[in-house]
């Protein structure tokens, strides 16, 4: 019998540090991508482009890699680890049909951890979970499979192919009852019952390998093609917009993710009618991005991440056609900030900058008060606000600087 073919979009979550680019790396490899596995620490990942991820050797903009293994076609969407860059990592998580969260073998897991199981719990993303470097000192299989157990619940069942049938088998008994049924009567899980239980959130399949020597990549892989499926396509055109972003030229590009019907080159994108901002514009050139490079496309289906340019009025977070907005995020600044300007310049001119960056960015939230003639911004984290500043002096040729950090507190009764 044939498989069906499938088109999915996987995100790579973790705290940072836990080898998140290193396992997107081994994937593109795995699967002939790429020729070469690059490094973080070599400057030379597929996925790092950014002249200051490549500096800093973490993850600041999410990206997009595609890859095929088997029968599927995979988008994957690789996220910030760091804190200060999580709320881009929360909205890249309305498009995911599939996450892997990434959890280091010595650290086990960790704050960031559970923020980020929180934000997949909160979207409803079904997730596989790959501990890495399982080969440093330090790793203990067990170990972090009774803390997978503790923290996130029975759920996490060891999917490491040297594991024996029964054993599995009773360990997924346990997650719900359709499984529980299916093995008191045949020993056995049927593979359909299985991949529900994951759509649902009730596996969470866990590997074991080191990215890094491609230990237990084939394994994920062989999980993520196998027991996995497409979502329910309405028919009627339908998207969400994640991500709002400049090219090379300084064009505007709203990135979104097709989740039902197509999407074709110079049809018109209408706001819905529960929009915040009411438009009419045309999808003059459909883009589909692999690392820093993208290809044209004339139409993009459903399952296909693709960058948009003509629209001027989208805004990350919004749905398009049967798509509605997606909720509130969770996440949201901690620390309020005034922008120092130097001797003479414009505080128009930098508001318009910064009103730019806040278009791609609504957590960067920017406050002019008239009165002072101040322009204040409210951010996750110093590190975010260092990358803000050369971002300012890159893009729009601005020297800034920032007064003394305040926290924001939060009203309640």
């Amino acid at each position: 019998m044939e498989q069906e073919h499938k088109q999915l979009v996987i995100g790579i979550l973790a705290h940072v540090d836990s080898g998140k680019t290193t396992l997107s790396e081994a994937l593109l490899y795995g699967t002939g991508t790429i020729r070469k596995l690059g490094r973080v620490d070599h400057k030379d990942a597929f996925l790092d482009t950014d002249a200051l991820e490549k500096a800093r050797g973490i993850t600041i903009f999410s990206k997009q890699a595609l890859f095929t293994a088997g029968n599927t076609d995979f988008t994957l969407l690789d996220t910030p680890g760091h804190v200060d860059f999580s709320t881009e990592t929360e909205r890249t998580l309305q498009v995911l049909d599939y996450a892997v969260l990434v959890i280091s073998g010595t650290d086990g897991i960790q704050s960031h951890t559970m923020t980020l199981w929180r934000l997949l719990e909160r979207y409803h993303v079904p997730t596989f979970i790959y501990v890495n470097k399982m080969d440093l000192p330090g790793a203990d299989k067990a170990l972090r499979l009774r803390e997978l157990r503790g923290r996130f619940g029975d759920g996490c069942v060891d999917f490491t192919p040297t594991v024996p049938a029964e054993e599995r088998a009773e360990a997924l008994g346990v997650c719900s009852e359709p499984l529980m049924e299916a093995v008191l009567a045949t020993g056995t899980v049927p593979q359909a019952d299985l991949i529900t239980a994951i759509t649902r959130r009730q596996v969470f399949p866990c590997y074991f390998g080191a990215a890094l020597r491609l230990d237990g990549i084939d394994d994920l892989l062989n999980g993520l093609q196998r027991d996995t499926r497409m979502p329910p396509d309405a028919g009627s055109f339908g998207a969400r917009i994640f991500k709002i972003g400049a090219d090379e030229s300084g064009a505007r590009m709203t990135y979104l993710k097709v989740t039902d019907g197509v999407l074709k080159v110079k049809s018109n994108l209408v706001s819905r009618p529960d929009a915040r901002v009411e438009f009419e514009e045309k999808a003059d050139q459909l883009r589909i991005y692999s690392g820093s490079k993208y290809r044209l496309v004339s139409e993009a289906p459903a399952g296909t991440v693709c960058a948009v340019l003509g629209p001027t009025k989208t805004y990350p977070g919004q749905g398009l056609g049967v798509q509605p907005d997606a909720r509130q995020p969770m996440l949201e600044p901690v620390l309020n900030y005034r922008v120092e300007l130097p001797e003479g310049a414009d505080p128009h001119c930098a508001l318009l900058a910064l009103r730019t960056l806040e278009d791609e960015d609504p957590q960067l939230h920017v406050v002019w008060n008239a009165a002072l003639g101040e322009i204040h911004l409210q951010l996750m984290g110093e590190i975010q606000l260092e990358i803000l500043q050369s971002v300012l002096q890159s893009r729009f040729g601005l020297e800034v600087a920032f007064g003394e950090g305040g926290i924001l507190y939060k009203e309640t009764i």
